[in-house]
């Protein structure tokens, strides 16, 4: 390998985006942050780096390790860079913002960096946009960021979307009523987390059939919901049920047409959710669009507040819609006058200024990909 191609090498999991994508993935990022905005979500923008004592706690423990971490040359301290944005807002939230009026609606885009990529998405670097709604816990927030969800990605043009609800916290409440040790439960969590059965038996013994019938209860909302509401559920996890059903009902009445499954023992990726989760998915996509639940949102203080939101990840839902269409590009010829140039930008087309007198604007047009050059103020079209 030559020195120069050595050179054009990126590391593994990042990549030169190029016209038209990047400026594709742009404009989409814009257009959801404007149907946030529209319900009335400022819009707020975090640093790249942060110190990692803030970075790192609450929500963002959870994405400790696919945090670069740097020294800070100034202040001689360790700075993570940041692999989530959601994190970031809620530190806002709670120091910034602290005596903000709540309800506290927050919305974001940008990129992220991560340590490692995945199977399903081997991207380390990507874009970010999402929302969090800071201070209330009743079932309307909760349904309130779902449906939000669903109304910014079907405006992108997301066809067959679904919801995929969730309650991470679930397990651990049932298990805790029925007097499961620590070690017991998060050797179960996983088995119910890989769906398997026989493991599920194995580890929750007299209580298999409890556990058994959450696993087997995942499917529609409603199917899963009467399912639920069968078991005899005390407690805390009774109220998560009851609550799960609320939020479904709002969602309905909302949306009916809104297409909601439910997992009640999804726990992978969820780790510090302690409310209604959930994932959104396109039929045929690959891999998750984003996803978003309830959390607490933690301050540099320790400053706790009930929060839930959601993150879409950009890569995964440029996947999802039609793709970029090329505008239309149209040659002007050397001293073409700035007020037609002009005008034909207000009507939407591109403009490419010829810079010399000697060129050939057809040839010139067909070398630059214009569909079009402008001729004796006439617009021609080039044949191929």
């Amino acid at each position: 390998m030559t020195e120069t191609a050595e050179k054009g090498l990126l590391p593994a999991g990042l990549q030169d985006v190029l016209a038209p994508l990047a400026a594709h993935e742009a404009a989409n990022v814009e257009r959801l942050i404007a149907c946030f905005q529209a319900h009335g979500y400022d819009r707020v923008k975090p640093p790249l780096l942060e110190f990692e004592e803030a970075l790192l706690t609450g929500a963002g423990a959870a994405v400790a390790g696919q945090t670069f971490r740097l020294m800070d040359p100034v202040s001689q301290r360790m700075m993570g860079l940041r692999a989530d944005m959601t994190p970031q807002v809620a530190r806002i939230a709670t120091s910034r913002l602290k005596n903000a009026p709540r309800p506290l609606r927050l919305c974001y885009g940008g990129q992220v960096l991560q340590v490692r990529g995945s199977q399903l998405r081997p991207e380390r670097q990507f874009a970010q946009a999402g929302v969090e709604l800071i201070g209330p816990s009743a079932a309307a927030s909760d349904a309130e960021v779902i449906l939000l969800a669903i109304e910014a990605l079907t405006g992108l043009g997301v066809k067959d979307l679904s919801v995929d609800l969730n309650l991470p916290p679930l397990v651990g409440s049932l298990a805790a009523d029925l007097g499961l040790a620590d070690a017991e439960v998060a050797a179960l969590r996983l088995a119910l987390d890989r769906k398997d059965s026989a493991a599920v038996v194995a580890l929750a013994g007299e209580q298999a059939p409890t556990f058994m019938a959450l696993l087997q209860s995942a499917g529609t909302a409603e199917q899963a919901l009467e399912a639920l509401q069968k078991l005899a559920l005390t407690g805390d996890a009774l109220r998560a049920v009851e609550g799960l059903a609320a939020v479904v009902a709002l969602i309905r009445a909302a949306a009916p047409e809104a297409r909601l499954t439910v997992d009640p023992v999804e726990h992978r990726g969820f780790e510090y959710q302690t409310g209604i989760s959930f994932i959104l998915f396109a039929k045929g996509g690959r891999g998750e669009l984003g996803r978003g639940g309830r959390y607490q949102a933690t301050g540099p203080g320790g400053e706790r507040e009930s929060s839930t939101g959601f993150t879409l990840y950009m890569d995964t839902v440029l996947r999802a819609i039609a793709p970029p269409q090329s505008p239309a590009r149209i040659f002007l010829p050397f001293g073409t006058a700035t007020a037609k140039a002009r005008e034909l930008r207000d009507a939407d087309w591109v403009t490419l200024a010829g810079l010399s007198a000697d060129e050939d604007p057809e040839e010139e047009a067909r070398r630059l990909g214009c569909s079009h050059v402008l001729s004796g103020g006439e617009i021609i079209d080039i044949e191929d």
